[in-house]
């Protein structure tokens, strides 16, 4: 009898953070504040954190996130939603006087 597999995802935002100057408040508000928000993004499909990756090429982030969703118009669309935006204001407001962050938007082809 045939599954019904899902697709994989064709979108993933990538953020990395650098070490935070405060690493247990870093942790504790980003733990308890940021990655609940983070959940509520609509469409989002799965959410994986890697701490202290191993550098392959140049220096290593503390902390790498990595979401996935559909396809890139549902990722836009989650990031401009009105969570997207309270999830960038908890970022910018909470996170950033800890440590430095960037983040990409991916779309996701097969090779």
């Amino acid at each position: 009898m045939p599954t019904d597999t899902p697709a994989p995802p064709q979108a993933r935002f990538v953020v990395t953070y650098g070490t935070p100057s405060d690493v247990e408040a870093f942790e504790r508000h980003y733990q308890d504040v940021h990655v609940p928000l983070a959940r509520q993004y609509p469409g989002l499909r799965r959410l994986t954190l890697s701490h202290e990756p191993t550098p392959v090429i140049g220096e290593p982030p503390y902390l790498v996130v990595s979401m996935d969703w559909d396809d890139m118009a549902s990722l836009e669309a989650a990031l401009g939603s009105e969570i997207g935006r309270r999830i960038a204001d908890d970022a910018a407001t909470n996170l950033a006087p800890y440590a430095t962050f960037s983040g990409v938007a991916l779309r996701l082809d097969d090779a």
